[in-house]
Parts: C-alpha cells; sequence; structure tokens
C-alpha cells in the first residue's frame, strides 16, 4: 500500500508540472485544474483499493488480470470525462469523446483478457506439475517455454525435478548394489554357520577363516559408505599439514605389496626428490592405496604398475599407471560413481567393492585437487593438488 501511495504522489506532481509548463494556466484555471486533480486522485485510489479488495477474493487469476484491465480503464476514462466536463465541451464533442472511452475500455477488456489466458494456462500447467511431483511423479515436465519470470520459474522447476529424478535413480541404484555386496557375505556367512552348527562342516577351521573374511568385507564395505557419507554431507575432517607426496606413495606402495605379489605385479615409483603438499596425510595415503589396488586388480599378471609424480607450476601431479586394458569409453564417465565396476557380474573377489575411485574423488575434491581418467596405453588415472 505505501508503494501504491507513492506512485499515486509521483504521478499527481508529474501532471501538475506537465500542465504547468503546457499550459498558461490563469489563476482560476489554476485552481480548478488543482481541484479536479485532487478530487481524481482520490477517486482513482478508492477504486484502486475496491478493484484490488475485490481482486483478492476470485480464485482465478485470469478474472484478477481482466478485472485490474477494465479498472485502469476504466479510471482513465472517468478523468478525461470530468476533465472534459469542467473545461465546458460541447456535448456533441463530449458524446464523440466518452464513445471513444467506451471503445477504448471494451478493447482494453480485449487485450486483457488475450495478455491473461496464455498466463493463466501457464500458471496452471506450473501448479499441476508440482502436484504430479508431489505425487511422486518425477517425470512430470512444466512444457512451459517463455522468456519472462515465469518461464524462468518453469525452468527452474524442470531442472529440479530432472535432478530429484537423477538423485532417485542413484538412489536406488545405490540400494541395490548395496544390497547386493551385503547379500553376498551375508548368504556365506549364514551357510557357513549353519554348516559348523550342523556338525557338517568337513574343515571347520577353514569355515571360520571364511566367515572372519566375510566379516572383513563387510567392515570394509561400512568404513567406505561411512566416508562417503562424510563427504557427500561436506563433513569430512581434514588434518592439513605439510606432507611429502613421494613418502605417501613409498608408503602406499609398502601397504600393498603383498595384495601385488600374489599376482607377481611389480610397482614402482617414479618421481624426482621432495614435492611438498598441504593436505591430510591419511586421507592422501587413502587415495594412493586406492588407486594401487585398482590398478593392481586389472593390472596383468607379472606386470607393472607405476606411480609418477611430477609438478607443473603451482600443482603436485600424479599419476597411477598400469598395463592392463584401461577403462573402456562407457566406464570413463562413470569411473568415479559408486558402486561402478567394470565388470557388471560384481564378482568382489576381482572387482572389488565399487568404491574405491569415488572416495578417492571426495578426497582429492576435498583438497582443492582434481582427478581424472587419461588416455591409455593401459590404465591411467591422474589427480592434482596445490603444492604447499
Amino acid at each position: 500500500m505505501k508503494r501504491t501511495l507513492w506512485a499515486f504522489g509521483v504521478v499527481l506532481v508529474a501532471g501538475l508540472l506537465v500542465a504547468e509548463l503546457a499550459m498558461d494556466l490563469t489563476p482560476p484555471d489554476r485552481r480548478q485544474l488543482y481541484l479536479v486533480f485532487a478530487l481524481m486522485a482520490v477517486a482513482t485510489f478508492a477504486a484502486a483499493a475496491f478493484s484490488l479488495r475485490m481482486a483478492a477474493r476470485l480464485s482465478s487469476l485470469r478474472t484478477r488480470l481482466t478485472l485490474v484491465a477494465f479498472a485502469a480503464v476504466a479510471v482513465t476514462g472517468a478523468v478525461v470525462a470530468v476533465a472534459a466536463l469542467t473545461m465546458f465541451i460541447e456535448p456533441h464533442d463530449l458524446t464523440l469523446v466518452m464513445v471513444a472511452l467506451l471503445l477504448g475500455v471494451g478493447l482494453g477488456g480485449v487485450v486483457a483478457g488475450a495478455v491473461a489466458r496464455p498466463l493463466t494456462d501457464d500458471l496452471l500447467a506450473i501448479s499441476r506439475t508440482a502436484e504430479q511431483v508431489g505425487q511422486g511423479d518425477l517425470g512430470a515436465r512444466t512444457g512451459v517455454v517463455r522468456t519472462d519470470e515465469l518461464g524462468k520459474t518453469a525452468i527452474a522447476l524442470d531442472k529440479m525435478i530432472e535432478k530429484l529424478e537423477m538423485s532417485e535413480e542413484e538412489r536406488n541404484n545405490l540400494l541395490s548394489a548395496i544390497g547386493h555386496d551385503l547379500r553376498t557375505p551375508l548368504g556365506s556367512m549364514q551357510a557357513a554357520v549353519e554348516a559348523l552348527q550342523d556338525e557338517v562342516a568337513p574343515d571347520p577351521t577353514a569355515y571360520l577363516r571364511g566367515i572372519s573374511h566375510d566379516l572383513e568385507h563387510l567392515r570394509h564395505l561400512v568404513d567406505d559408505l561411512t566416508l562417503l557419507t562424510r563427504i557427500d554431507t561436506g563433513r569430512l575432517d581434514l588434518l592439513p599439514t605439510g606432507v611429502d607426496l613421494a613418502e605417501l606413495a613409498d608408503e602406499a606402495v609398502e601397504a600393498v605389496t603383498p595384495a601385488a605379489a600374489t599376482r607377481n605385479v611389480r610397482l614402482r615409483v617414479e618421481g624426482s626428490g621432495h614435492i611438498g603438499v598441504k593436505g591430510d596425510p591419511a586421507a592422501l595415503s587413502r587415495v594412493f592405496r586406492n588407486l594401487l589396488a585398482n590398478a593392481i586388480r586389472h593390472s596383468p599378471d607379472s606386470g607393472e604398475v607405476r606411480i609418477v609424480l611430477t609438478q607443473d607450476g603451482s600443482h603436485a601431479q600424479t599419476a597411477v599407471v598400469d598395463q592392463g586394458a584401461g577403462f573402456p569409453d562407457h566406464l570413463r564417465l562413470r569411473a568415479f560413481e559408486r558402486f561402478v565396476r567394470a565388470d557388471d557380474s560384481r564378482n568382489r573377489e576381482s572387482g572389488g567393492s565399487g568404491l574405491g575411485l569415488a572416495i578417492a574423488k571426495g578426497i582429492v575434491e576435498a583438497h582443492g585437487g582434481t582427478i581424472s581418467i587419461e588416455d591409455g596405453p593401459g590404465g591411467r588415472v591422474r589427480f592434482s593438488v596445490p603444492l604447499g
């Protein structure tokens, strides 16, 4: 309401200034003109307030817009009519003016209806789409194509629905993958326990080792999921300090050497001297171990896995390279997603949990770095972090 009062004041003052500049007013004419302006301002404000109050009671936006348009044109006609009467226009001329004003009111109503119809149709489309999404239909879209604020709102709603649809699909895939990875060891443990309980296990010690192995797998899976949750929610607690990447690489190689030795895979670190960065040693060490485990898994027997350390301007570059078949084209864009494996059979003995690269990506990005898949030969994963 305050803005409306200000607008009325500005229009009234502007009208008086134009009249003073454009007309040679005598004192009686000036008093008469000021009186007309004042009366019409009061009447117009009352009409506007009444129109807005009536419009607020209507359930149809189209009717509201039409009412407001008619009110605006009617106010214009009334102002011109009163001004004409006070200026003693001849009756014949006044009749022509009033007929023209009535025609203007009618045409204004037609224009208001024409403008209001597509507007209300698009608003209804947005409303229906929101209701459909609320009922779980994530395939609904507004279909509204406009360049104004309403069009921007429709685009924003459609994009939000697309993200929700993607999130829903990712959630379903995640739950399915977790269920599969939990079902396998749990089923194995259940069978082993039943065999031990029924005293039909030919080698109880071997069965217990199998149960221990499955429990270890489940522990690693839970730890990885917990870490990914902290990464996704921004609650990854890093303790940055000065650290030497070459030293972390050597420690990671030492940690995974037993796994590499089972297939005679050689591990080698290439790089010259100290490469200092500021980061969390434990987290960056996890990146090295995850990338090495992935490279060893896809390396041929008696193959070689290399860690290549270099410096590039303000960043330290690390490439983990194996002699395997490399990343298939269809896998490159999804390699850092959760539970994505090159082997769709999801064999945990040969395919890992499918979380290693996703965790590496989260940790690297938390350090302000980047990670990517490079062209072969072989599998090549490169990550970059700022120098310390």
